[in-house]
């Protein structure tokens, strides 16, 4: 069984100029979500289910990055980015990783219009990737990607396994209601949830190792892809600060505050 799992980079949620400030902030990482569908195609093969694992990201060659928490990183290359090398270093041997070139800021639509091109060269058994990325959190490219592929998906997913002899998958989802079951034959697409799995952690060694990865480099035209983003950033902007919180000495005091000051009753 062969697995291709996007991942897409991201500002760091954890860095104290991320809030307000995504658009600047210094440090980058894998996108948590897609750091759980690398760990889940890592477990996959471990148990003998997949022989082959294709890692896919889209963006544009960029300086050193720091690389915080599980993707620390010693000194990209000047042609890869961090979290490709750092993907590398995850997935171990055996392994094929792809970064499609494009310095353009693009939105879902476009994004799974390049994934469906790689798709449909790669010819992979599943998808698994990410439910949304913590960026813009559009929670859209899987699904979208689904319908362009006209195959069946499985989102927020919990657990995964496997069934026929791999041509069919049991799929647990976290819904607002509770968990759903749902099984469906593949090839399909998997959208990961955060419990999952608990991503590991990146050994030293293995950062080295990473290091003599082959990247294969793509540009749109080389996959067949001409996309036009549909959407632009305007402005990214801070939520202004909340009021201090007042305490009040009775009920009617309260209902006076919030008929005449909050406006709310």
């Amino acid at each position: 069984m062969k697995i291709l799992v996007p991942f897409k980079s991201v500002p760091d949620p954890n860095d104290a100029t991320f809030a307000g400030e995504a658009a600047s902030a210094s440090k980058s990482v894998i996108n948590p979500f897609d750091e759980i569908a690398i760990e889940e195609a890592l477990r996959i093969r471990e148990r003998g289910e997949a022989t082959e694992i294709v890692g896919v990201t889209i963006g544009a060659p960029r300086e050193p990055l720091e690389i915080v928490g599980r993707h620390r990183l010693l000194e990209p290359r000047d042609v890869l980015d961090g979290e490709t090398l750092s993907l590398c270093e995850r997935l171990l041997a055996r392994v094929r990783a792809i970064r499609i070139d494009e310095f353009r800021a693009l939105d879902p639509y476009a994004v799974a219009r390049i994934l469906r091109a790689v798709v449909e060269k790669e010819a992979p058994h599943v998808v698994i990737m990410g439910k949304q990325a913590v960026d813009d959190d559009s929670n859209q490219v899987g699904q979208i990607l689904a319908g362009l592929l006209g195959w069946p998906q499985a989102t927020f997913v919990s657990s995964i396994e496997f069934l026929d002899n791999k041509t069919r998958a049991r799929c647990t989802r976290e819904t607002d209601a509770g968990l759903e079951v749902v099984e469906l034959d593949l090839p399909a697409i998997i959208t990961t949830d955060l419990r999952l799995n608990e991503p590991r952690y990146v050994s030293l060694p293995g950062l080295i190792r990473a290091r003599r990865k082959p990247i294969e480099v793509l540009t749109c035209d080389q996959v067949g892809v001409n996309v036009r983003p549909l959407t632009t950033v305007l402005a990214v902007a801070r939520p202004p600060k909340r009021p201090a919180g007042t305490r009040v000495e009775s009920v009617e005091e309260l209902i006076t505050k919030l008929k005449q000051e909050a406006k709310v009753i």
